[in-house]
């Protein structure tokens, strides 16, 4: 019999992942967390979206990319936002962890990712 190089997952760890999955929803679904992300998109400098397409915060910017069509998670976000990309700019020096959390959760949210 060959090994699949799977392992197998007792329903503890499948529970535990379940679980694991929920909570990073919960956090970015806290409409607390989306308004303060929100009001980011728009008015960080430069604001993202002079440069981003995102109808959940009616902006048509045409420089980078399309974030409804682009749909990327908030990880994802959080590393561009983090580290910068191409020509957008890092916002680590000028956002605070939680400020760069909060607009990484909007994205998401807004764009689809997270449903």
């Amino acid at each position: 019999m060959k090994h699949s190089g799977l392992r197998r997952v007792g329903a503890g760890g499948v529970l535990g992942a379940l679980l694991l999955g929920l909570a990073g929803t919960a956090q970015a679904a806290d409409p607390q967390m989306l308004e303060r992300g929100k009001a980011l998109f728009s008015s960080v400098q430069p604001a993202c979206a002079v440069c981003h397409t995102l109808k959940a915060a009616a902006s048509t910017g045409q420089v980078g990319p399309d974030l409804d069509e682009l749909q990327p998670d908030a990880d994802r976000v959080l590393r561009v936002v983090r580290n910068g990309l191409g020509v957008m700019p890092s916002f680590e020096g000028q956002l605070t962890e939680q400020d760069m959390r909060a607009l990484a959760a909007f994205v998401a949210h807004a764009s689809g990712a997270v449903r």
